[in-house]
């Protein structure tokens, strides 16, 4: 069994003296490990930093087996990513989301807002804006997404102020006034990024709205269901974000 792709590394762990199991992020492959021979060494070891795009061959005796890759860096991130708070935490939060899917379980739209959130990283702002929309996204490929494009009460498609904590639906501005209280704020920047990876512009106040509003849901249909602990790198971040964006 053999193939060749680009990925993105999320992980590394030792193994024996001399080699590590590398997660790694694909676009039609998904999330895979592989087993890289050397790859403690000081050669490889900068090339196997999470945040780096690598091209990578697999191969292995049968499909189900764990395989070895021959990895190749492309685009060395991981020492930028590392300068500053946000590169750091924003790469942890991003896998430690990717490892709610199955493993080599295809998702070719996570991969490439992947490449996106991590290619932004050196802006607070945006990168924050677009790792929420990841969330959304991630929320999406669960099955249990949002539906920000219209007014679950009126079918309305403009002032979608809010969001309902029951139905995962938007609701307009004059349709949630008497239930304002019971609602999540629905950050506009949101809106404007739906169905996209584009950068959009995003107020303090939006972006925390914003992270309360997936976390609200993470929670609800992941985390909770599933007994898993939040990843620590998530509070982190959005600490990271608030500081950087404040100063």
């Amino acid at each position: 069994m053999e193939w060749t792709d680009d990925a993105i590394i999320l992980g590394t762990r030792r193994h024996g003296e001399t080699s590590a199991i590398v997660e790694v992020m694909t676009a039609e492959r998904g999330r895979h490990l592989g087993l890289v021979r050397g790859g403690r060494s000081r050669k490889m070891q900068p090339t196997l930093q999470p945040g780096n795009s690598v091209r990578l061959t697999w191969r292995a005796r049968l499909d189900g087996h764990l395989g070895t890759f021959q990895v190749e860096g492309l685009e060395l991130r991981a020492a930028a990513l590392m300068e500053t708070p946000i590169g750091i935490h924003g790469v942890q939060t991003l896998a430690a989301l990717l490892r709610l899917l199955p493993e080599r379980d295809p998702h070719p739209t996570l991969y490439a807002a992947l490449q996106v959130v991590l290619e932004h990283m050196d802006d607070a702002g945006v990168a924050a804006a677009l790792l929420v929309r990841f969330e959304l996204e991630m929320l999406n490929e669960l099955g249990v997404g949002l539906d920000l494009s219209a007014c679950a009460a009126t079918g309305v498609t403009q002032d979608l102020v809010w969001v309902s904590p029951k139905s995962g639906r938007a609701v307009s501005r004059e349709a949630g006034a008497p239930y304002a209280d019971k609602l999540l704020p629905l950050p506009a920047f949101l809106h404007r990024m739906q169905g996209t990876n584009v950068p959009a512009s995003a107020t303090f106040q939006e972006l925390v709205d914003a992270f309360r509003l997936t976390g609200f849901f993470l929670d609800r249909h992941v985390y909770g269901p599933r007994e898993l602990p939040w990843p620590t790198s998530r509070e982190a971040f959005v600490t990271a974000m608030k500081r950087a964006l404040i100063d």
